[in-house]
């Protein structure tokens, strides 16, 4: 398994090390001495699945404190232009944000810390996205941020996706509730 930083603190993209042979393949998804060793301790509490099609955004989604939320996220079939924002105010990084298209075929995850929204853009249809998450959802605390906020310059590649009715009405970044 090799992680990687991104620049952004906290952020960190993991390969994972794929034993290919004619039957298929295997991977681990999570080794607590592996994370613990590159000084990150997940306490998984909660496990997510969504499924979209093609053209779908989630997102920019995140928790408050108390109950914020770190996420471990793959795609386990399909594509996704995966996107976290820094929203820690003290942040040097804050209103930053790193992009990465996650598959089936990479098989690469991205570390969400807490302090950080997160949302995707799926590439296909049927992609199933997975979450580790380390707190367990709470309404009274998610807050969210408008996913082609103009100050962010994101590049979803789509101008004109498919949204729920939160995320189409979500506010700027400099508008939203953030705690971090």
């Amino acid at each position: 398994m090799i992680i990687e930083e991104t620049g952004l603190a906290g952020l960190l993209i993991i390969r994972p090390k794929v034993f290919e042979d004619g039957r298929g393949y295997f991977f681990e998804t999570y080794n607590k001495k592996a994370y613990n060793d590159a000084g990150l301790h997940l306490d998984v509490v909660q496990s997510n699945i969504s499924k979209s099609d093609n053209g779908v955004v989630r997102g920019l989604h995140y928790q408050n404190p108390p109950h914020a939320q770190g996420k471990l996220v793959r795609v386990l079939r399909g594509r996704a232009l995966d996107v976290a924002l820094d929203i820690r105010k003290e942040s040097p990084t804050f209103g930053r944000h790193f992009a990465l298209e996650l598959s089936e075929d990479n098989k690469v995850a991205i570390w969400v810390p807490p302090g950080f929204a997160h949302g995707f853009r799926t590439l296909e249809d049927n992609t199933l996205f997975f979450y580790d998450c380390t707190g367990t959802y709470h309404k009274a605390a998610e807050g969210n941020v408008l996913w082609n906020d103009p100050a962010l310059a994101i590049d979803w590649g789509i101008s004109d996706p498919v949204l729920s009715e939160r995320d189409a009405n979500a506010p700027l970044l400099a508008d939203c509730n953030s705690l971090f």
